[in-house]
């Protein structure tokens, strides 16, 4: 898997991950919450499988994970 997430995105998607993860234990306890893992797992390793569907990267080509 080549890094595909780079940046402002990867802090924007750990943040917004961890915030609706949050929200289950002291917010709105839904199950809704739930979905952050989603972005929190994008940011953490740096890879979005949506991106090279769509042609997009946000990160320079420096990094690259294997």
């Amino acid at each position: 898997m080549k890094a595909n997430v780079g940046g402002i995105d990867r802090i924007l998607r750990i943040v917004v991950g961890v915030l609706l993860i949050s929200q289950v234990f002291i917010g709105l306890h839904t199950p809704w919450g739930l979905i952050g893992f989603i972005p929190l797992l994008t940011g953490a390793f740096k890879f979005c499988p949506f991106y090279p569907l769509l042609g997009l990267s946000t990160c320079s080509c420096d990094t690259e994970q294997k």
